[in-house]
């Protein structure tokens, strides 16, 4: 590549940072959703600081920045959406949906004061505020989505024992809304999810009083490791927290021990690249990004062979692995009858 080209390429990256904050605060203060109320008609940069209580040159300057990045068309001084702007930044319901990256990274690089002492000494970032568990709640629904779409697809057997009613258990469950979308879809379940970040039960309670499922969905605050259940349920389900947890292994081993005769432990991950070409690509370059702030916080991600020497570690029968077109990964175990 030459100086031109890594120039242009690097150019690139510094924009995308801004580029990054400019879809942060447009998701964070509804700006997106202002626009996209307005329809086809458009809104003009006074009215739209006026519905998102803000001031106006700053509204005006974002608007500006978001042309730039070809997330609004600005014409004749209103803003409209395009429709893939849409679907990507603001439609949690599929696979594609980006917005909580977004958000999480943002949030995450508020922390970042220390990320290069932690280089030099190892001394990860203190516990993590509220903000960040929040975040980390805008990324995760694309994990639901995936699951209901791209999963369950590949486990029909799962998807029959849901419809006739099953005992789910959601291990670090966050706030609730993976248990709150299955008892939607499955009405026979019966749900309990179980969190130890205070902030993330709170939220959890609340959203499960707020959708009429108290009957059916308890929230349990408590360590992982420490959960009492013995092969109680037909699903224990772990979405992108296994390698979040303080001890993995002791976490993995206590929701094998809930799974019940004949149900199974899914467990939904997004891995690292196992090669050069892998980690070259546009996924590649995201997840070891997200590995540095995870390292930064005393947590890892794992890749396919990590994972399996967790399952190893915790006593658990060797999972099947399922790759999901999106680029996440199921690990289920089945319990023999």
């Amino acid at each position: 590549m030459g100086r031109g080209d890594r120039f242009e390429e690097l150019a690139t990256s510094v924009a995308g940072f801004y580029q990054s904050w400019a879809i942060y605060l447009g998701l964070e203060l509804g700006l997106f959703e202002h626009i996209r109320a307005a329809g086809s008609g458009g809104i003009t940069a006074d009215d739209l600081a006026d519905a998102s209580a803000c001031r106006p040159e700053p509204v005006a300057a974002w608007l500006k920045a978001a042309q730039a990045g070809d997330l609004v068309v600005l014409e004749d001084g209103r803003a409209r959406l395009e429709e893939d702007v849409v679907s990507v930044l603001l439609d949690d319901t599929h696979p594609e949906y980006l917005g909580g990256q977004f958000v999480v990274a943002v949030v995450s690089s508020l922390d970042y004061a220390g990320l290069a002492e932690f280089f030099r000494t190892g001394r990860t970032v203190d516990e993590r505020p509220p903000r960040f568990h929040r975040a980390i709640e805008a990324v995760t629904v694309q994990d639901i989505a995936v699951f209901f779409q791209e999963g369950l697809a590949q486990l029909p057997e799962l998807t029959a024992a849901l419809s006739r009613g099953a005992h789910v258990l959601d291990v670090a469950c966050g706030g609730g809304k993976w248990l709150i979308a299955i008892a939607r879809r499955f009405p026979g379940t019966e749900l309990v999810g179980v969190e130890f970040e205070p902030d993330s039960v709170a939220r959890a309670m609340r959203r499960v009083s707020e959708a009429g499922l108290g009957q059916r969905i308890r929230i349990e605050p408590r360590p992982i490791p420490e959960m009492p259940f013995r092969e109680q349920f037909h699903l224990v389900y772990m979405q992108d927290a296994l390698h979040e947890l303080p001890d993995p292994v002791a976490s993995l081993r206590a929701s094998w021990a809930a799974v019940a005769p004949g149900g199974r432990l899914v467990v939904l991950e997004w891995c690292l690249p196992e090669t050069d070409a892998e980690s070259q690509t546009l996924q590649g370059q995201l997840l070891w990004g997200i590995q540095i702030d995870e390292l930064y916080q005393g947590t890892r991600m794992e890749s396919h062979a990590g994972f399996g020497r967790i399952f190893d570690a915790a006593g658990v029968p060797a999972p099947t692995t399922i790759d999901l077109l999106s680029g996440a990964t199921l690990f289920v175990v089945k319990r023999g009858t």
